[in-house]
Order: C-alpha cells, then sequence, then structure tokens
C-alpha cells in the first residue's frame, strides 16, 4: 500500500475535528499556502475571507475568541466545512497582527 493510500485509509477513521486537526497540521506544514482564502477588492472590504463566502477571516477568529466552538460555527454556517475553519486558524496564525486589526476596526463600529 502507497503512503497516500494509508493515509487516506486513517483519515476515513477519524472524526471530523480530528481531521481538522490534522489538515491544520498539513497547512502549516505547508507554510504560506492558504488555499481557501482570499482578498477580493470589494468583496468584504477587502479582508482575507473563505472562498466562495462572504465570511471575513476575523469574524471567525472573534467567534473562536469569544467561546464559539468549531461545531457550533459549523451549525450557524452550513456553507463551511472543517477545512475552511482549518484554514482560517492557520492565516490568523501567519497573520496575527493583521486579524487582530481587523477585528478592532470592526468592534469599533
Amino acid at each position: 500500500m502507497s503512503t497516500l493510500a494509508e493515509i487516506e485509509s486513517q483519515l476515513a477513521t477519524l472524526a471530523p475535528a480530528e481531521k481538522a486537526q490534522a489538515l491544520r497540521w498539513l497547512v502549516q506544514d505547508i507554510g504560506e499556502a492558504f488555499p481557501g482564502i482570499e482578498a477580493t477588492p470589494g468583496v468584504c472590504g477587502g479582508e482575507p475571507r473563505i472562498v466562495r463566502t462572504r465570511l471575513p477571516v476575523w469574524l471567525l477568529v472573534r467567534a473562536r475568541q469569544l467561546g464559539t466552538s468549531e461545531a457550533a460555527l459549523l451549525g450557524s454556517y452550513p456553507v463551511l466545512t472543517a477545512e475552511d475553519l482549518a484554514n482560517a486558524w492557520a492565516y490568523h496564525r501567519a497573520h496575527r497582527a493583521e486579524i487582530e486589526e481587523q477585528i478592532a476596526a470592526n468592534e469599533a463600529d
């Protein structure tokens, strides 16, 4: 069995939260690649957001800071996937100052 086939087999046995954690590790390992996150001028003020949505990363990060669980976020925003959240958390880790500034600016409004 190839390594990728073995990993695929093992991933199938994981719970969604475990898969999200594994994805976080992979995203972190890849480095500055942030698939699933985009910033488009004129959309959400040009702030980084989850692709296919109008959900900015800062909104998800702030909800998490306030104690909202990943399960609650996924339930509240059915368009989101665990992968989207993992991408958002990885983006926040790499761009912490930017996201914290966006949180502060949006809370001041």
